[in-house]
Formats: structure tokens, C-alpha cells, sequence
């Protein structure tokens, strides 16, 4: 008895040396820019949809490990919301700068539709997150569908901030209804985003948004 309570507690010293060594493990999982890694989720999502996309294509493309996506993400629905709600935000922050870039409403307008229409073509075909998360959940997941509302409801706002000011100004022609062209500027947008992802050159993409604008004046 007296021999085994002089023996060292090897066990505890085990133990906290383990602890160390998991910690620099986790540490180096997590070794990798967030936004980086993100951004090449959004992309990935934005080719090939949710259903579409391997856990082992996001991994290759975000360049991490498996463990760091649950550690910083959660799992792939969890990646997939927050590269849709970056995206979202980023997306429509981008359009209402371009909308900001003319002093007259109606210019903004026609010149935010044809700012889109104009994109690199590599950006053009790899499609709309936003526009791809509605084909293909609809109305079905309230997390996304919450997520696509909010994208839609800022563009409304500035959309119709915009159409307002065509009023005051003359440009809008008078028989046109604010409430009816917000939606029909918001679907021109959309149909040009798929038209984009299809193919369709910028240079008729620009006809398509000069001639949306012409119908307002």
C-alpha cells in the first residue's frame, strides 16, 4: 500500500498535457480567414444550388477542414444561411449604391439595371444566390424565405424612395403606379439575372434595362 501512494500521479500530468494538445489542434483548425472562406461558399452555393453542393466541394473550395465548417458554422444548412444572408446584404448594398450614382431618379434607375447587365462575364454566369435560393425553396423554409423577404423589402424601400422622386421631378409618366412598378423593376432585375446565368450577352442585357426604364417615362 505504502508503494502505491508513492507513486506519481502520471495520470493528472497525462491528462493536462492532452488538454494542451487538443487546444492547439482546435486552434489550428480554425486557421483561416472567415469572410474568405465564406465568400467561396456563396460562390459554390451560387452554381450549383443547395441540394447541389457536397459537403466535400464546399470543403475543397473554402480550403478547410471538415471539423473547422461545424466548429465555425455549424453543418451545411448553417453555412448555407449565413452565405445567403452575406450574400443578400452584399448584393443589394452593391445595387443601392449604383442607384445613388445619378443626381435624377429615373437615371439611377436605368443606370443601377445597367450596371448589373454590364458584370464580368465569369460573375454574370455564376448566377444569383439570392434568385437560386428562391427556385429552389419557394416559400417551403421560413429561415430562407425570412432571409429573401428581408433582401426584397430594402430593395422595395429604395426602389420606391426612387420612383418618388421620378414623380416629383416629371420623369415618371403620370399614368404609371408606383405600387405596380416596384415589382415590375424588381422582376425585370430577377429575369435579367437568369437571363445572365443563361447566357445572354451584357449588350442585351442593356437593352433589356433601358428598355424597363423607357416604359416609365
Amino acid at each position: 500500500m505504502a508503494a502505491l501512494r508513492r507513486r506519481k500521479p502520471f495520470f493528472l500530468f497525462w491528462t493536462d498535457q492532452s488538454n494542451k494538445s487538443r487546444s492547439l489542434v482546435m486552434a489550428r483548425h480554425k486557421e483561416f480567414d472567415r469572410d474568405t472562406a465564406l465568400h467561396a461558399a456563396i460562390g459554390v452555393f451560387s452554381e450549383h444550388g443547395y441540394e447541389g453542393t457536397s459537403t466535400g466541394e464546399l470543403l475543397t473550395a473554402m480550403k478547410i477542414s471538415r471539423q473547422s465548417m461545424y466548429d465555425t458554422f455549424g453543418d451545411k444548412r448553417g453555412l448555407y444561411l449565413e452565405a445567403l444572408k452575406r450574400y443578400n446584404v452584399e448584393s443589394i448594398d452593391k445595387i443601392i449604391a449604383d442607384l445613388r450614382r445619378e443626381n435624377r431618379a429615373i437615371e439611377a434607375l436605368e443606370g443601377a439595371l445597367v450596371a448589373f447587365a454590364s458584370r464580368p462575364a465569369a460573375e454574370a454566369r455564376r448566377g444569383c444566390l439570392g434568385v437560386s435560393a428562391i427556385c429552389e425553396f419557394g416559400r417551403t423554409d421560413a429561415e430562407i424565405a425570412a432571409l429573401t423577404d428581408s433582401a426584397g423589402h430594402a430593395l422595395h424601400a429604395a426602389i420606391e424612395s426612387l420612383l418618388a422622386e421620378a414623380r416629383r421631378t416629371g420623369d415618371l409618366a403620370t399614368e404609371i403606379d408606383i405600387a405596380d412598378a416596384i415589382p415590375f423593376l424588381g422582376a425585370a432585375l430577377s429575369g435579367m439575372k437568369v437571363s445572365a446565368r443563361n447566357g445572354v450577352p451584357p449588350e442585351t442585357l442593356r437593352g433589356i434595362a433601358r428598355m424597363a426604364i423607357r416604359s416609365l417615362r
